[in-house]
C-alpha cells in the first residue's frame, strides 16, 4: 500500500472497460440486421484508430460531439470503399450509442485489482464520455459499487487534458492533490495532463509504446500492485 496516496482516479475506456471488444459487439449488432455485407472485422480495422483521431480532435474541442460521431463513421466507411447515405450514417450513429452500453466486457484484472484497491483507497473514475453513456457502461459492467465519485467532462465542462477537469474531480472527492493519483490509457490527456494539473499518474501502457522512463507504467492492471 502507497501510504501517501488516499485517493485513485481511473479513465473508464480503453482502461477498465474494454471499449474496442465490446465496441465490436455493438457494430455486429448493428451490421447483422441491415449490413451483411460489411465485415465487422474490416470495419473495426479501419473505424479503432479512426475513432482514436476524432476523439483526439474532439479532446482539443477541435470538432463537436456530433462532428465526433458522424465523422469517425463516414471516414470509417470510406476507408472501406463503401458506399452509404449520411442519414444511414446518422441511423447507425444513434444505434451504435444506444446499443454500445449493453456490452460489459473489462480489461483482464479489472475486479480483481479493484477488489484489492477498495480496502485501502477511495476509487473515483474521470472519463471524457458522455454521461448518460458512460453511466450506462459503468452499471451493465457491476462497476458502480467500487467508486466514489464519477467525473465525466459534461458535468466538469471540459475535457482531460485540461486541467480544469481534474481540479474537478479533486474537488468532488474532497480530497487533494498530493494524495492522488490517475491511471489511464492516454498518454496525453489522462497522464501528462494529471501531471500537469498536479496529480501523480500511471500510464496503462497496453499498447507497449515507447515512452521515457521517468513514467511509472503498467501493461496489465494488475501490476498495480507494485505501485498501490
Amino acid at each position: 500500500m502507497n501510504t501517501t496516496i488516499t485517493d485513485i482516479f481511473f479513465d473508464l475506456d480503453h482502461t477498465l472497460w474494454d471499449f474496442d471488444k465490446n465496441s465490436e459487439m455493438a457494430f455486429d449488432r448493428i451490421f447483422s440486421k441491415k449490413y451483411s455485407e460489411v465485415r465487422v472485422e474490416d470495419f473495426i480495422e479501419k473505424y479503432a484508430p479512426i475513432n482514436q483521431a476524432c476523439w483526439k480532435l474532439y479532446q482539443e474541442d477541435k470538432i463537436t460531439h456530433q462532428e465526433l460521431r458522424y465523422n469517425r463513421l463516414k471516414l470509417s466507411f470510406e476507408a472501406l470503399d463503401y458506399t452509404i447515405s449520411d442519414d444511414n450514417i446518422n441511423q447507425i450513429a444513434n444505434d451504435y450509442i444506444a446499443f454500445l452500453p449493453d456490452n460489459n466486457h473489462l480489461f483482464d484484472g479489472t475486479i480483481e485489482v479493484l477488489e484489492y484497491l477498495k480496502p485501502k483507497y477511495k476509487l473515483h473514475i474521470i472519463t471524457n464520455g458522455f454521461a448518460n453513456v458512460q453511466d450506462r457502461k459503468i452499471n451493465n459492467a457491476a462497476l458502480g459499487g467500487y467508486f466514489t465519485t464519477i467525473t465525466n467532462s459534461e458535468s466538469a465542462g471540459v475535457k482531460k487534458p485540461n486541467s480544469i477537469i481534474f481540479d474537478y474531480a479533486v474537488n468532488l472527492a474532497q480530497t487533494s492533490k498530493e494524495k492522488s493519483i490517475m491511471i489511464g490509457d492516454d498518454f496525453d490527456a489522462d497522464v501528462n495532463g494529471a501531471l500537469n494539473a498536479g496529480l501523480d499518474a500511471i500510464f496503462f501502457n497496453v499498447k507497449n509504446i515507447e515512452i521515457p522512463e521517468k513514467y511509472k507504467q503498467i501493461n496489465h492492471l494488475l501490476e498495480l500492485k507494485k505501485y498501490l
